[in-house]
């Protein structure tokens, strides 16, 4: 006897539901801005209690790397599981205008997944009544998503997860505001500060910080990171929140929680660059079958969040996916992991690296231009430009003027991590490491050509992203001419081979 088509697909549909009610929930925490400057990752400045005590009950990785070190080109990569130079997404705010950006055959994003499966998709701050910026509001809002490539907005049913139907499991994204509450000039800082000072009594003394070498202890740089480590103060009360959230409501032991950073902290050789300040991250999970207190020490990258969220939702990893799921039994720890910077704005790059357990390499394609190039984004910072106006006043030391305002950079770079944590001394040139820049090199070179590495964009459409973003901002900005003109002179040094 036939089976009439609708009860098949009621029946279908009916499994489905219920193989879902015994899923985990999946919650992810990803923060903006932000390295690992917890306590729990050996911060001394400040007390980071919430992250800590995730830490406590879960598993830390200390050696988690964002491939790609700015947001929408880490955003495009996390919701694939993909490497954003595989998918033509690896150029920050693009794909926007005329110019438009579609995903391989077969690539998706996750929430479709989760959909699939029967789970409640949603995207936002995690609480009823406190927003991104962790700021009271009641007003509903949908999480960051930032992604260079077209998407349908139906893949999140909502902003959280208190609509769903009885029963059913969600997954989560808590958006974070995290090292933006800072701002970019001295104005926001001070405003964010008297926040911190009504909220927390207390604001985190400049004279306490500590500073990579290669930035002076100069007053506004001092005050902008101690700014920054009470951003972090504010980000771990407002994870501390969403987890008594999850307690309150009876759903903590069966929710699987993720917590990240998009890339490491905003500055002169942090956010968009490949140093470790740039894309070194936290990675804490908490959750079933999660070993409590426990740290791991190999290598992941962030990609790997997408494939072992699908797993523990019991849901299979596509094939092409080139995450990993790393909580898995039969994991395999890899040998080196990678990264990538390109386009940010204005501003065009290329650089390329690869992480093994002792060394970090890293290929300029772009050797002939600054490390501190031109842009409009990056020179609107009270700290860059402070930076800028030390060197001109001839204030700042030999490392800082080789490491951020020499002329040119070397084509390759390497590092020993071991003897040189903030990445200061290239060993490129050094023969006693010349077997392993051949290596690393061969490395990378191996990489670009299996993942199908898109490489640059094509003048034509570099025109068009231009276009793009000039009509975003307002012609009375003085940005905009300050773009304008940034832009016209990246397509001569490109014309000249630069």
């Amino acid at each position: 006897m036939r089976v009439p088509l609708f009860c098949l697909i009621l029946c279908l549909a009916f499994l489905n539901a219920s193989n879902a009610a015994e899923r985990p929930n999946i919650l992810w925490f990803v923060v903006d801005d932000m390295s690992a400057n917890f306590s729990c990752y050996g911060e001394k400045t400040i007390e980071t209690p919430s992250v800590d005590k995730l830490a406590s009950e879960g598993l830390r990785f200390t050696r988690a790397y964002a491939t790609s070190p700015v947001c929408s080109t880490f955003r495009s990569a996390l919701i694939t599981g993909m490497y954003q130079t595989s998918i033509g997404s690896h150029h920050h705010r693009s794909g926007r205008g005329k110019h438009r950006i579609q995903l391989p055959s077969g690539v998706r994003p996750i929430p479709e997944y989760f959909q699939e499966a029967g789970y409640w998709t949603c995207n936002g701050s995690g609480l009823t009544e406190f927003d991104f910026r962790s700021s009271p509001s009641t007003k509903p809002r949908a999480g960051k998503t930032d992604y260079n490539f077209d998407w349908d907005k139906s893949i999140y049913d909502s902003h959280d997860w208190a609509d769903r139907k009885k029963g059913q499991p969600f997954f989560m994204q808590v958006q974070l505001h995290g090292g933006k509450l800072r701002g970019a000039s001295i104005e926001s800082n001070e405003a964010f500060a008297a926040r911190v000072k009504q909220e927390l009594g207390s604001t985190v003394n400049p004279e306490s910080v500590q500073l990579p070498p290669y930035y002076p202890r100069d007053p506004v740089l001092l005050k902008d990171w101690s700014t920054y480590l009470d951003s972090v103060r504010i980000t771990d009360i407002h994870v501390g929140r969403v987890m008594e959230r999850l307690k309150q409501e009876g759903i903590l032991e069966n929710t699987l929680v993720v917590f990240f950073t998009d890339h490491g902290i905003s500055h002169a050789r942090g956010k968009q660059f490949l140093y470790d300040e740039g894309t070194h991250i936290p990675l804490v999970i908490r959750g079933p079958s999660v070993p409590q207190n426990k740290t791991r020490t190999d290598l992941v990258q962030h990609i790997d969040v997408a494939a072992l969220s699908l797993a523990a939702a019991g849901i299979t990893i596509p094939e092409s996916m080139q995450g990993d799921d790393i909580l898995a039994e039969n994991y395999d720890p890899t040998k080196a992991v990678f990264a990538a910077r390109d386009r940010c704005g204005e501003a065009t790059d290329r650089i390329r690296s690869v992480r093994t357990d002792q060394y970090l390499y890293i290929r300029n394609f772009h050797p002939n231009r600054p490390h501190l190039q031109p842009s409009q984004y990056k020179d609107s910072k009270v700290i860059v430009m402070r930076l800028r106006e030390l060197f001109a006043e001839g204030e700042l030391n030999e490392l800082s003027k080789e490491l951020l305002f020499a002329p040119t950079r070397p084509a390759e770079e390497l590092y020993f991590y071991g003897k040189d944590r903030w990445q200061t001394k290239n060993l490129a040139d050094d023969p006693n490491y010349a077997s392993a820049l051949k290596q690393h090199r061969q490395l990378l070179d191996t990489w670009i050509d299996e993942t199908g590495d898109m490489g640059s964009e094509s003048p034509e459409v570099y025109a068009l992203e231009m276009e793009d973003e000039l009509n975003v901002i307002k012609r009375a900005s003085p940005r905009y001419e300050t773009f304008k003109k940034n832009s016209e002179m990246y397509k001569r040094w490109a014309l000249e081979g630069k």
